[in-house]
């Protein structure tokens, strides 16, 4: 049931003729309460469409009350100018309207091709928000999941359930343009545990921090990022800060995760994790370093263990470090050592997709792990072939 699998909230999912395939492609999940808290972290990329224009300052405007979320595929309402923007606030005014809210309390979400936005952009969204709102239910949650979908292959969903009687779900969608600016794709949260608005936006920061936020699959920053929050209380229970935090962070990295073995073209999933830093800064920088490092994201492709690419990386950062004082392993097999040889890299198996690099810098106690996945053919093509 995934965002409707806590008390208070539904949802649906229609397809409404934005994608030429005929797949859903408009969904919504409605917090019926008895609260209606929400927070949202938002993409940092200065180009932003248009709803995330809108949502921001209707968060702002709402005092953190969000009683809806409406999101679209089929086209990004980015760089389509005022009439993109009219066609964001008519569709918070209209799912405001059927549910008897203020516009300010509708969040709205697009994802799609960048320019979309036009009269065949407009008319099928707004001719379909009362069969949508009329369509919410529990059991909308797969359909809604299913809706955001853009070159995804399949639903991203994760639920988690407390003993203490409260409970989390969520929804993502996201396959390419996935590196860090607070948020790297939609996602929607759902919780039935009573919190404010202040709250929720303390351990949303908190679970992206170290979550999606370090997800960098391919360095390329969307325009429409956006993960939000909702709480409806309808548990009646109020949890324990620190462990709501940890189901929180792990629902996200969890979603996270399905994310990067989705990503587009993928044929590895590669942890970075740099331990020994100065400064989990230092430990960030040098774990982006190679992530973004094209060379090494094609050697991990060829199954080639080149250690070299990966000092060479970390040789870019001003992160605090000798190059003759550092570690490298690559599942499992310390293939560097004090900036030198150390075991053979025939030792290596890459076969699997599952890629753990560990670099130690011999600095500090500081660590952070970076997640992203290899260079392929199958990601230049698809990204030349098809506009996304």
């Amino acid at each position: 049931m995934t965002v409707t699998f806590p008390g208070g909230f539904r949802a649906a999912g229609l397809a409404v003729g934005l994608k030429s395939s005929g797949a859903n492609d408009l969904a919504i999940v409605i917090n019926d309460g008895p609260e209606q808290s929400g927070a949202a972290v938002y993409t940092s990329n200065r180009a932003q469409a248009n709803p995330i224009r809108w949502s921001r300052q209707a968060l702002d405007a709402s005092g953190g009350q969000v009683a809806a979320i409406v999101l679209n595929s089929g086209g990004a309402n980015c760089f389509t100018g005022t009439y993109g923007y009219e066609t964001t606030v008519l569709t918070a005014q209209g799912v405001a309207d059927l549910l008897e809210v203020d516009p300010s309390a509708v969040q709205v979400c697009s994802t799609g091709l960048i320019g979309e936005g036009g009269p065949d952009f407009r008319g099928p969204i707004l001719s379909a928000l009362s069969d949508l709102v009329a369509q919410a239910s529990v059991e909308g949650g797969v359909p809604a999941s299913e809706a955001i979908l853009t070159t995804d292959t399949h639903a991203k969903t994760a639920t988690y359930s407390s003993e203490s009687g409260w409970s989390i779900g969520g929804m993502a969608k996201g396959a390419g343009m996935l590196a860090p600016g607070l948020a790297t794709m939609l996602v929607v949260l759902t919780t039935d545990a009573v919190l404010d608005s202040s709250e929720c936006d303390d351990v949303l920061r908190q679970a992206t921090s170290t979550s999606f936020d370090r997800l960098d699959s391919d360095g390329c920053m969307s325009t429409n990022d956006q993960v939000t929050l909702l709480a409806s209380g309808a548990s009646g229970v109020v949890p324990e800060p620190h462990e709501f935090a940890s189901a929180l962070q792990a629902v996200c990295l969890n979603l996270a995760m399905q994310l990067l073995s989705d990503a587009e073209g993928a044929s590895h999933d590669i942890a970075i994790a740099v331990t020994g830093a100065g400064s989990v800064e230092d430990a960030l920088e040098v774990g982006r370093s190679v992530a973004r490092n094209n060379l090494f994201k094609a050697a991990i492709f060829g199954n080639d263990p080149n250690w070299g690419r990966v000092l060479a990386a970390i040789g870019t950062t001003g992160a605090q470090f000798d190059p003759d004082d550092v570690d490298v392993s690559m599942n499992g097999v310390r293939v560097c050592s004090k900036g030198g040889p150390d075991q053979s890299r025939d030792l290596v198996d890459l076969s699997p997709r599952a890629v753990d690099l560990r670099i130690n810098l011999h600095v500090g106690e500081s660590t952070a792990t970076i997640w992203t996945n290899d260079l392929t053919h199958d990601y230049v093509h698809e990204n030349s072939a098809y506009s996304s």
